[in-house]
């Protein structure tokens, strides 16, 4: 699997692209969050995030939005793990998501597992599950691969 670092095009190992991914998520929707990369494989990556008041809805449970960011994320994330950066960029363009289960505190882990990798799409699985490995929300995102413009 090839990440393409910003400057030049280089393979990364699993540490360097992990590190990457989540230095660029400095001030952004991902940090407010706490979302963090953790693992990645040739057809997967995950991240965490904390359920804590920062994406409660009032009733204080884990917020379905937080959730779909979460997912959108990961998701996303994954696709440019796949593509070269200098010459395409991706964009989600539909998520789906099913909220199975609450939570109100603790850590969500979502696992975007790749079922189409296409020239110009990509669709992902993602299951955001809690500690014990129980399904919280299953999600789907299809993310368009576009040749960047001068």
């Amino acid at each position: 699997m090839y990440f393409y670092a910003p400057k030049e095009k280089k393979i990364m190992t699993k540490s360097q692209k992990l590190d990457l991914a989540n230095a660029i998520n400095k001030n952004t929707l991902m940090e407010t969050l706490g979302i963090v990369y953790t693992d990645l494989g040739e057809d997967f990556l995950e991240a965490t995030m904390p359920v804590t008041s920062k994406v409660h809805q009032p009733m204080g449970l884990l917020h379905g939005g937080a959730t779909v960011a979460l997912a959108e994320s990961v998701g996303s994330a994954a696709s440019h793990l796949f593509v070269d950066n200098k010459k395409f960029i991706v964009k989600g363009i539909e998520i789906t998501a099913n909220h199975l289960k609450s939570k109100k505190s603790g850590i969500v882990t979502a696992r975007a597992s790749l079922l189409h990798k296409g020239r110009t799409t990509h669709l992902w699985k993602i299951e955001v599950k809690d500690e014990e490995g129980q399904l919280i929300s299953f999600c789907k995102l299809t993310n368009i691969v576009l040749p960047k413009t001068k």
